[in-house]
């Protein structure tokens, strides 16, 4: 099997879509079109959240290397102004799922916006081939993410709902491990919230691959910037139970009071991603919970 050892902590056979799934999808037309169909589940229900109250947009703006990079937002209604939680992609990109996060968001009273950091490279969203998948993903290099991150920051400094005071970051998969580098990053980001991103290089990683994947998050702790806590699954075959507990050690050590992992019990990778077949209800809902009650607290 190959082993894929990028933030995103996953194997080939977790992602690689079924014959069933991509049957349902051609059956479903329209109703699926939006979401990821390289991670639809066999029986997908997703979690669909009302634009009601929000106001909803697609805008772009310029990141450092001159790219006009696009983003979703979703923000109340009203002039605000409201503290600002950047969300970062699974390895997909943004399609419905996102969207729909940051419209969960938007409704708890956060400006929410989602920038597309892959799409310099193309659009993995629409995409059913796994292997082109990551072959976008890996062109998202590291300076160019924190980057992106960066330019997101400076466009909310000019728009009056946003309170730039109070700003947050959470990430799902690939966009877990950006959460802990972006808090290491930059102060102005007040709390984050990562989803079962990669740790550290995988057991069976290439020196090649360890370099690719720097900083990683466990070389990272005494760097953080912000409170972060990681909710991951303790039956994630990607990410193993003894790097999140190193993990938890090494935010101890370095005096990050605030900052520690959650495991849930019976929980794979992906479980927040209802339409995916690793969705797990009641573990996605508390995580949930947890990410809504950490930002009320510190932003």
């Amino acid at each position: 099997m190959t082993i894929i050892t990028g933030p995103e902590g996953l194997n080939l056979d977790q992602i690689r879509p079924s014959r069933r799934s991509l049957s349902l999808l051609a059956a479903a037309g329209a109703s699926f079109a939006a979401y990821a169909p390289a991670a639809l589940g066999q029986e997908a229900h997703p979690v669909h959240t009302s634009s009601d109250g929000l106001v909803t947009s697609e805008v772009s703006y310029p990141a450092a290397d001159g790219f006009a990079l696009p983003a979703y937002v979703a923000r109340p209604v009203g002039d605000g102004p409201y503290p600002v939680v950047i969300v970062v992609s699974e390895i997909f990109g943004i399609h419905e799922y996102i969207r729909d996060t940051c419209r969960r968001l938007a409704h708890a009273g956060y400006v929410a916006i989602a920038p597309a950091f892959f799409v310099r490279a193309g659009d993995p969203a629409p995409l059913v081939d796994i292997q082109s998948v990551m072959a976008i993903v890996a062109q998202a290099r590291y300076e160019q993410v924190m980057g992106d991150i960066q330019a997101s920051l400076d466009w909310w400094g000019s728009q009056s709902f946003a309170d730039t005071g109070r700003i947050g970051i959470t990430g799902f998969c690939w966009g877990g491990k950006v959460v802990w580098q972006a808090c290491a990053r930059f102060s102005q980001i007040k709390a984050g919230v990562a989803w079962y991103g990669r740790l550290s290089p995988a057991a069976n990683a290439t020196e090649e691959q360890k370099i690719a994947g720097q900083p990683w998050p466990i070389d990272l702790v005494g760097e953080l910037k912000a409170p972060v806590i990681g909710l991951y699954g303790n039956q994630d075959s990607g990410i193993p139970n003894d790097t999140v507990a190193a993990m938890n050690t090494a935010l101890g050590e370095a005096g990050q009071t605030h900052s520690h992992i959650t495991l849930f019990e019976g929980a794979p990778h992906g479980f927040h991603a209802d339409y995916r077949p690793m969705y797990r209800k009641q573990a996605a809902e508390a995580g949930q919970q947890m990410m809504f009650d950490h930002f009320k607290r510190w932003l």
